[in-house]
């Protein structure tokens, strides 16, 4: 079993305080080590593969004010109204072409 461990330091900072800390992510690999005629073809055994990543991440927790919350929300209900009407334009003017169809195939 290869297992490939890449570290990178990182440092958070809120109203708890600030803490020094790495995340990390893990890979696993492993492969038969025995041929089809039991012969032995690697190394068995475990083995650790560290990776330090020389970049630092900083992570900063910041309070977002009610004000945003209020226009995100505006936001979203402009954009609802705005499809809402696109959409019934649409369909008002379709059903208005089909209804003239009807309607000059009726005086013919």
């Amino acid at each position: 079993f290869h297992y490939y461990i890449k570290l990178v330091p990182t440092i958070f900072s809120g109203r708890a305080g600030t803490f020094h800390t790495y995340q990390y992510s893990v890979t696993e690999h492993h492969r038969n080590t025995l041929t089809a005629d039991a012969q032995l073809a690697g190394l068995p055994g475990v083995f650790f593969i560290y990776e330090f990543t020389p970049f630092l991440v900083q992570k900063t927790e910041r309070d977002v004010p009610l004000s945003h919350f209020l226009i995100s929300i505006c936001a979203i209900i402009g954009g609802v109204f705005t499809v809402a009407g696109l959409v019934d334009s649409a369909l008002y003017t379709g059903f208005r072409g089909l209804r003239e169809k009807t309607d000059m195939k009726h005086q013919l």
